[in-house]
């Protein structure tokens, strides 16, 4: 049981080490869809297949990550606007 759980810390070190030099949109679209892969992985096995749950939950957190990355650019941009018109008063 130590192993498998050494072998995941490991491989999680080096995916967290990747994100280091990616962009906000690709980092919340890569979380998405590392989130929907687990949670899909998690469901497609109690329902039988676990490869299609993550398949299908990786493409839905994506999407999720992405689509919450574009709010959050509207918003930061919305919260500049303002700051940009209050100075100007």
């Amino acid at each position: 049981m130590a192993k498998p759980l050494g072998i995941a810390v490991l491989v999680l070190g080096f995916v967290v080490a990747g994100c280091a030099d990616m962009s906000a949109t690709q980092q919340r679209t890569l979380t998405g869809g590392a989130g929907g892969a687990t949670a899909g992985a998690i469901l497609g096995a109690i329902g039988g297949n676990a490869a299609l749950g993550a398949a299908a939950g990786a493409a839905a957190g994506a999407a999720g990550g992405y689509l919450w990355d574009q709010h959050k650019q509207a918003e930061e941009a919305a919260y500049r606007q303002g700051q940009a018109d209050a100075r100007k008063q």
